[in-house]
């Protein structure tokens, strides 16, 4: 508890040290970068039910996120959970839905849409959203600039999260169905690649870290 008020007290609020809070987060989160993922992920969901996903999903990552700022160290280290086997988790779950959505035939997926009642949470909010890089980054900016600033960078960051997929329908759109079919193809794809690459990372710190 005296480290939790620590935190609170020692962070200076100035723009310099906002910004060295908000653009690490920011690049962390990549809601820009996330965006092609949540069109392929509700692509045949009613544009009501998209932005009941996308409240569910924020909603879902700013709990995960504001958890993990104030107990996360404590918590993981409760559990003997470790960042590296929590991105090993993350890519494992990743790597099942992109394989599910790549293997599907072009008439059980127009028939299958994505199931409401789960991607809001899994794997919208967690871990698209917040991933472990983004669980990795708040823990650290907890620590160096304390809870207040990271709070407001984390509220900034999903509100930015926020309007961007809330407004999915409008691009999706725009594209047109045959360029929404090709980029959920495409992110499936990414979101495949993704998911080997924090496998990949995972294992990799676990290895570096059991040799030393």
């Amino acid at each position: 508890m005296h480290e939790f008020l620590l935190l609170t007290t020692n962070a200076e609020f100035s723009a310099e040290n906002f910004l060295l809070t908000f653009i690490p987060l920011f690049v962390a989160i990549d809601a820009p970068g996330t965006l092609p993922l949540f069109i392929g992920l509700t692509q045949s969901l009613p544009e009501k039910v998209k932005r009941k996903l996308t409240v569910q999903a924020v909603l879902t990552a700013l709990s995960i996120a504001l958890v993990v700022m104030v107990a996360g160290k404590s918590l993981f280290s409760f559990l003997g959970i470790t960042i590296s086997d929590f991105r090993i988790a993350g890519g494992i779950i990743l790597l099942l839905l992109a394989v599910k959505d790549l293997t599907q035939s072009g008439v059980d997926e127009s028939k299958q849409p994505a199931d409401p009642s789960s991607i809001g949470i899994v794997p919208l909010g967690i871990p698209l959203i917040i991933g472990p890089g983004s669980l990795t980054t708040i823990l650290i900016l907890g620590e160096t600039y304390g809870w207040i600033l990271t709070t407001l960078s984390i509220l900034l960051n999903l509100a930015v999260a926020f309007l961007i997929f809330y407004f999915s329908g409008a691009l999706e759109r725009f594209i047109g169905p045959n360029g929404a079919k090709a980029i959920a193809k495409i992110a499936s794809l990414l979101l495949a690649a993704i998911a080997v690459m924090m496998i990949r990372v995972g294992i990799q710190d676990i290895v570096t870290s059991g040799s030393k």
